[in-house]
């Protein structure tokens, strides 16, 4: 079995490629923030339609749970401070520019956690058939 046919790589693999693309998408964005009449773009979601390993009657929704009055609210519990990724709210420039900074330079920071963690597990999945294998 060559390790491109192992399932977990190679969605590794597809989730860096597809990082990678959105990185590339989101300096355009950035690069073109003083461009009369541009749009912001961003690519559609990563989605693995069949999980190898998990089926979904398997895992249980967890739900959080104010036990007092003083303790923050979670997330699902109340309304979020935070926008829904879903919410076109952007502002429009004379110049007709929709680019928001801020928003562009969060996406491109949670984009950059998202490629780091899928680097690491990439590589700790490597270093542990490279153990499997007796060549560490």
């Amino acid at each position: 079995m060559a390790i491109a046919d192992i399932p977990i790589l190679s969605m590794l693999r597809t989730r860096l490629d597809w990082a990678q693309a959105r990185q590339r998408v989101l300096a355009e964005n950035v690069a073109n923030s003083d461009t009369p009449k541009y749009r912001a773009h961003d690519i559609a979601p990563l989605k693995f339609d069949e999980a190898p390993l998990a089926s979904p009657g398997t895992v249980s929704a967890v739900s959080l749970t104010r036990t007092a009055d003083s303790h923050l609210a979670g997330v699902g519990l109340s309304q979020s401070p935070y926008r829904s990724a879903n919410a076109r709210d952007f502002e429009v420039r004379p110049a007709g520019n929709a680019v928001n900074l801020e928003e562009e330079m969060m996406k491109v920071a949670a984009n950059q956690m998202d490629f780091q963690t899928a680097t690491a597990l990439y590589t700790r999945s490597l270093n542990l058939i490279k153990t499997a294998l007796g060549k560490r």
